[in-house]
């Protein structure tokens, strides 16, 4: 299986590459970045592995409906027009998208689900992220997939009852709000935690990531899978069946 990396210049992209190199299973077919060739690299390949940013990852999509190859997206950051038009492009293709690609992350986000469930609106939320100084969108789009899991868990809608930021006074928090807090610094990945916080007890539920190559093997293992799919839009939910 013959896979090309889409922003093949950026940190992924370099992680990606190493990995697909030290693998049987798949060939490297190539790297491109926005100012190379997109399409040769797209026919040359049987799956595609894209973490760039919202208007590069759907100009790729569109130059693939001539060619129907596997598209593996990590990229984050779409508004909502943006990321229909991206799933409008499964039609005809195979589009796996996930805000992170980790397995380890993915089933946290159903461990998630899950608690926010049992727990119930008694319990507060609060999800709390850090990474490193150059990344540029707030809150990351692990942290987003987190309340998500966490509404569902409630059977509500994040967008009604998520605060992204405090400052000031405030007030006191409302019930069944699902707060978010960002960090940036250093070097750090990417450190993830979900709390419930409840009047007599805290539980913390964490995920941090040591080295990009867990996003590249989630990754690449989504391209393996993705590829014997249907045409449609896949996450890991699909894949790990969670």
């Amino acid at each position: 299986m013959k896979i090309g990396i889409l922003g093949n210049t950026g940190r992924m992209g370099q992680t990606l590459m190493a990995e697909i190199a030290a693998m049987e299973d798949v060939v490297l077919s190539g790297g491109a970045d926005k100012d190379d060739d997109i399409e040769a690299l797209i026919e040359a390949s049987d799956a595609l592995i894209d973490f760039t940013a919202p208007l590069a990852t759907l100009s790729f999509a569109e130059m693939n409906k001539k060619y129907n190859r596997t598209h593996i997206i990590g990229t984050t950051g779409f508004n909502d027009e943006e990321f229909a038009r991206l799933k409008s492009y499964a039609t005809n293709t195979r589009i796996f998208w996930s805000p992170n690609m980790s397995i380890g992350v993915n089933l946290l986000n159903s461990l998630i689900e899950k608690a926010a469930s049992i727990l119930g609106d008694e319990y507060d939320i609060e999800i709390v992220e850090m990474h490193h100084r150059h990344k540029v969108d707030a809150p990351s789009g692990t942290a987003l997939a987190m309340g998500e899991a966490a509404a569902r868990g409630r059977r509500i809608e994040l967008k009604n009852k998520q605060v992204l930021s405090r400052e000031g006074i405030t007030g006191a928090r409302a019930k069944g709000d699902i707060g978010f807090a960002t960090l940036r610094g250093g070097s750090v990945i990417g450190d993830h935690t979900a709390i419930f916080a409840g009047d007599s007890d805290r539980i913390e539920l964490t995920h941090k990531s040591s080295s990009r190559a867990i996003y590249a093997q989630g990754a690449i293992r989504a391209a393996i899978w993705a590829n014997t799919q249907p045409n449609g839009f896949y996450t890991m939910q699909d894949m790990l069946k969670l």
